[in-house]
C-alpha cells in the first residue's frame, strides 16, 4: 500500500526523490530512459536504493528547452505511470505544469503533482483541488526557454518567500488542504551563481512559511561554476556537499539522480541530530 505524504514526511528515513526523466533532451539524463521498460527498471533500482518518491517528467525544464505537446507529454509518462504502479506501491511525483497531463497521470497512479511553475497555467490549481492530490510549488522567474536571461531580483530570498506565500494562499482558497502543499525554492530556475548561493545560505528562512521545504540541487550548472567548469557527471560531490547544507537548513525532500549516496549523506545527518 502506498504511504501518504504524511506518513513519508513523519517516517525515520531522509526523503529522497528519484529523478525519472522519459524526455530526450534533460540536462543530465536526456534519452536514457524513454522506453518504458528502461525506464520502469530504473525507477525500481532507485527503489531499491532508497528512494522513498519516484518523480516522472516528460518534458525538460531545463535552461533553453523547447515545450512538449500535451498529447506528446501524456504519452511519454501515463505508460511509465502504469506500468511502475503495476510492479511496486512507491510513491509516484508527476512533473507538469499542464492540467491536462496533471489528471492523466493522477488517473494513472501518480500521487502528487510536481510543478515548475507553481500551478500558475490556467485550470492547474483547479485541477489539483478536484483531484485533491498533493502539490510542491517551485518558484521560477520567467520560463525555461528564457529564464536564465539575466534574472533579477531585490532580494532573492525574500521575493520568493512573498511568491511562495501568494501562491500557497492561492491553493487554499481554492480547496486544498494545507498539509496537502510541499514548497521548493527553485535552485536553478530564473537564477544565477549568486542568487543560488544566497538562496541555499538563507534556506532556513523558507522555516517561517511553516511547509515541508522539498529542494532539487541535484547536478545543477551552479556546481560547474564553481568546479571549474565541471561536467554532469562529475557533480556528485558538489550536490551531496549541498544536500547536506540543505538537511541542517530544514529541507524535509530531496529530489536528486543519485540516491544511495545522497541517502547515505543524509543518514548521517539524521544520526548527528539523533544522538
Amino acid at each position: 500500500m502506498t504511504l501518504s505524504l504524511s506518513e513519508i514526511l513523519n517516517g525515520k528515513q531522509p526523503v529522497v526523490m528519484g529523478i525519472l526523466n522519459t524526455t530526450p533532451d534533460s540536462f543530465s539524463d536526456g534519452g536514457r530512459y524513454t522506453q518504458i521498460e528502461a525506464a520502469v527498471q530504473h525507477a525500481l533500482q532507485m527503489q531499491a536504493e532508497g528512494a522513498l518518491m519516484i518523480d516522472i517528467g516528460g518534458e525538460s525544464t531545463r535552461p533553453g528547452a523547447q515545450s512538449v505537446s500535451i498529447e506528446d507529454e501524456i504519452n511519454r509518462v501515463v505508460p511509465v505511470i502504469e506500468r511502475l504502479r503495476q510492479q511496486s506501491d512507491i510513491f509516484i511525483s508527476i512533473d507538469t505544469s499542464k492540467p491536462e497531463v496533471m489528471r492523466a497521470a493522477v488517473s494513472a497512479g501518480a500521487n502528487l503533482v510536481n510543478d515548475v511553475n507553481a500551478l500558475r497555467a490556467p485550470g492547474a490549481v483547479e485541477a489539483c483541488a478536484e483531484l485533491d492530490t498533493p502539490v510542491c510549488i517551485m518558484h521560477m522567474q520567467g520560463e525555461p526557454r528564457s529564464m536564465q536571461n539575466k534574472p533579477e531580483y531585490h532580494s532573492v530570498v525574500d521575493d520568493i518567500q512573498l511568491f511562495l506565500q501568494q501562491r500557497v494562499n492561492e491553493c487554499i482558497v481554492s480547496g486544498m488542504q494545507r498539509d496537502n502543499i510541499l514548497l521548493d525554492p527553485g535552485f536553478g530556475f530564473g537564477k544565477n551563481l549568486q542568487h543560488n548561493l544566497q538562496l541555499l545560505k538563507r534556506l532556513d528562512a523558507f522555516n517561517d512559511l511553516q511547509l515541508p521545504l522539498l529542494v532539487g540541487l541535484s547536478r545543477k550548472s551552479m556546481f560547474a561554476s564553481i568546479l571549474d567548469g565541471a561536467p554532469v557527471e562529475e557533480r556528485l560531490h558538489a550536490s551531496l556537499a549541498a544536500a547536506v547544507l540543505s538537511w541542517q537548513k530544514g529541507a524535509k525532500v530531496f529530489r536528486v539522480h543519485d540516491v544511495k549516496p545522497t541517502l547515505d549523506a543524509l543518514k548521517v545527518c539524521m544520526a548527528v541530530d539523533s544522538a
